[in-house]
């Protein structure tokens, strides 16, 4: 598994995440202006909540476009010994339980999961408590965070 295949991976995800969110845009935008939609009294309200549906899913849509736009024109650097753990790293961490999880510190698109061969890649991005505390780490450096009240651990096996 390299970082360029798991670019690419996130490319394709955002691209078909972008294309259900488009429909799903045009099919409450037309619920919305339906003619069977127009209030008929102060109680119906489903053209309202239909319109509220579809300004969501064109601010969803937009966020999309943001990150693939983000990921498409990005040009991804070598694990740099010297800075540590950056955006643009694939990073693979062990739990306490020791379980192995596959990060991929990006720019946006934080939650994003793709499948690499047999793994699952996590996208999280430096503005998430795991994020933050990876950067500038480097392999058998141990992360912690705290998540509702519960302390998680995580030790760097691999970073590339």
């Amino acid at each position: 598994m390299n970082k360029r295949d798991v670019l690419q991976l996130i490319i394709d995800k955002l691209n078909i995440d972008l294309d259900i969110a488009e429909r799903a845009a045009q099919t409450a935008y037309e619920t919305a202006t339906h003619e069977e939609n127009i209030a008929e009294n102060k109680y119906d309200t489903l053209g309202l909540e239909a319109s509220y549906l579809a300004a969501g899913q064109a601010r969803r849509v937009e966020e999309i476009r943001q990150s693939l736009a983000l990921y498409r024109k990005w040009s991804l650097k070598p694990f740099d010994e010297s800075r540590g753990i950056q955006t643009g790293d694939l990073i693979v961490v062990e739990d306490a339980g020791g379980q192995t999880h596959y990060l991929f510190l990006g720019p946006d698109a934080a939650g994003l999961k793709v499948s690499a061969g047999d793994q699952l890649v996590t996208v999280i991005t430096a503005r998430a408590p795991l994020g933050q505390n990876l950067l500038g780490k480097f392999e058998d450096d141990a992360v912690q965070i705290v998540i509702n009240g519960s302390r998680q651990s995580y030790e760097i096996t691999q970073t590339l």
